[in-house]
């Protein structure tokens, strides 16, 4: 029961943040806001899917599907920092 829980307020918490990051980035248009958004809800994506992961039988292995959105997350990150940087 625990597990269900703090995962699903670390979802909660980083769906949170990507929402007030693109509601700021909508408001000043600072392009690093936005990548900021899209890292936190692949990060948003990840806990959801890791409170299903719990949920389902310990047969079916969600670990490989469940680390793509913060791999994408990151990686739009680096891209953002990248991309800024030049």
């Amino acid at each position: 029961m625990i597990p269900y829980l703090v995962y699903g307020l670390c979802s909660l918490a980083s769906c949170l943040c990507s929402i007030l990051l693109f509601a700021q980035y909508r408001r000043s248009g600072v392009r690093m806001l936005f990548w900021s958004g899209i890292c936190f809800a692949g990060f948003t994506l990840n806990n959801v899917m890791l409170v299903i992961d719990y949920a389902v039988p310990p047969q079916i292995d969600l670990s490989i599907p469940r680390t793509i959105p913060t791999l994408l997350g990151l990686f739009a990150m680096v891209f953002a920092f990248i991309w800024e940087a030049l």
